[in-house]
């Protein structure tokens, strides 16, 4: 009983719940998913594909039509004789041991619209030369392509986030990796083994098409994960920015034609054997304030430490010698260069509810400001005009930080309709104004605050029409002939202001 039992289970566990023809005749076999609509292609329990099989998109049974959305458990499992397969782009998922061991399969078109790949689904498949890993991807399950011993070459789209350990383990001809996006390269999680890289045959790095030789990292990177470069002999050069804060264990490793790096100032963390079986020849630290990196050796190689030349700030010599890991360099100089002293970002100026706001986007800076009145002054004249205009400059500073671009602008009320209800006829009539903020860039002025529908415009120094538009709510730009430099005479409704663009 136990027996029938078991191989009744066995039974449904491969038995496929409908089977249908094709367009070219060839039998597909399904199993419902999603609570019955949709299918995924499964493997029947008497007979294996073989040739060229083509998936279709959708499948009518019984008068019902269902999207084929993907490839099940083992669904190709052993197909030796499958020569060929057209995934179609309504695939999302390809399962574990989809295609393991289809060794007669030489070529294959992964769609976009796949979103991962399962445990081992491709491995054993050594018949294949190449794979697309198209952008829609986000996973690549462990020891995916392990065993693809034909495999030469592999593109990586930008959306792929984890790469699962061994996935590319035994494939011994693999000698390049394309990618799209460096960033996107950097992020992904390489998930190891002690043992195994799921990259680590893979010597030569291509972005866009082009190798990787002189190694940029981008500004907006933070970390470099581990194994990022892996055994990439085709690098020469790499320099991080001052947005690195950790490079990872192994994360340039093997990489033989690499002779110089730059590590940025901010890098708090050097992972184990991050640059070992490397031939540097200069290594260049912007760190200010070394940390303890594990026992040199840990890092660097020892042809490294005996002979790479370790340039450190200006300044910071006694301190790389007396920390540990760093003073295993036997070849240490101070650049003669002072560390780069980052500059306050260039403030913005706001007017709202009578308070003028300076805004830096460097964390901590304060804003020191100036401002000027034409109206201040001494004066001998039996009437005076008021202008009711102030002239700002702003700029931003902070301790360790150069002073930052100063911001200018130019703050005036306008007139508006008088507003006289309540008021003696014999006293003055309350007038209502309206605050208007001036701000140029380069030949370009943006006025903040007038009513929609006035008019604007901007006149040289001769009277000549530089520029004009009408506001509208917000913030309004006028595009002017003016450089930068230029005084420029400024027509808001009746109100004129004369103003200088920087």
């Amino acid at each position: 009983m136990l027996t029938l039992l078991l191989s009744l289970l066995g039974t449904k566990v491969y038995a496929a719940d409908i089977a249908v023809e094709n367009a070219d005749g060839v039998t597909i076999y399904y199993n419902y998913r999603d609570n019955g609509l949709e299918l995924e292609v499964t493997r029947s329990y008497t007979e294996k594909y073989s040739g060229n099989v083509v998936i279709p998109a959708e499948v009518t049974y019984m008068e019902r039509t269902r999207k084929v959305t993907a490839i099940g458990l083992s669904a190709f499992n052993g197909c030796r004789d499958l020569s060929a397969v057209t995934i179609p782009e309504s695939i999302i998922y390809i399962g574990g041991n989809a295609f393991m061991d289809c060794t007669g399969l030489t070529s294959l078109s992964i769609p976009e619209g796949v979103e991962s790949i399962g445990l081992s689904a491709f491995s054993g498949c050594t018949g294949l030369t190449s794979i697309n890993i198209p952008n829609s991807v986000t996973s690549i399950a462990s020891r995916a392509f392990e065993g693809c011993s034909s495999l030469t070459s592999v593109s990586i789209g930008k959306g792929v986030t984890s790469i699962g350990e061994s996935a590319f383990y035994c494939c011994d001809a693999l000698n390049s990796v394309h990618i799209s996006d460096l960033t996107s390269w950097l992020n992904i999680d390489f998930q190891l083994t002690l043992t195994s890289n799921p990259l680590y045959t893979a010597h030569h790095l291509y972005l866009n098409g082009e190798e990787i030789k002189d190694l940029i990292i981008p500004e907006n990177v933070t970390t470099i994960g581990n194994y990022a470069f892996y055994g990439c002999s085709g690098l020469t050069s790499m320099t991080m920015g001052n947005s690195v804060t950790g490079i990872g264990v192994n994360a340039f490793s093997g990489c033989s034609g690499l002779t110089s790096i730059t590590i940025g100032k901010n890098v708090k963390y050097i992972g184990v054997l991050s640059f070992t079986d490397s031939n540097l020849t200069t290594v260049i630290s912007l760190i200010e304030d070394p940390f303890v990196i594990n026992g040199g050796w840990g890092v660097f190689s020892q042809n490294t430490l005996y002979n790479a030349t370790l340039y450190v700030p200006n300044g910071t010599l006694d301190k790389y010698k007396t920390t540990n890991g760093w003073n295993s360099f036997l070849f240490i100089e101070e650049s003669g260069e002072k560390p780069e002293t980052p500059t306050c970002e260039k403030p913005t100026i706001s007017y709202k509810n009578s308070k003028l706001t300076y805004t830096s986007a460097t964390e901590g800076a304060i804003c020191v400001s100036t401002i000027t009145n034409p109206d201040i002054g001494t004066f001998i004249t039996n009437e005076m005009p008021l202008s009711v205009t102030y002239h700002i400059s702003v700029y931003a500073t902070k301790d360790g930080y150069n002073n930052s671009e100063t911001a200018t602008a130019t703050l005036c009320w306008i007139e508006a309709e008088p507003r006289t209800e309540g008021i003696d006829n014999t006293s003055a009539a309350s007038v209502r104004a309206q605050a208007v903020l001036i701000q140029s860039c380069g030949s370009s002025l943006t006025i903040s605050g007038a009513e929609e529908g006035t008019p604007v415009s901007i006149y040289d120094t001769q009277g000549r029409m530089a520029g004009s538009v009408k506001a509208s709510a917000g913030t309004t730009t006028i595009n002017t002939t003016l450089r930068s430099g230029d005084i420029g005479i400024v027509k808001i409704g009746e109100k004129v202001v004369k103003y200088l663009l920087r």
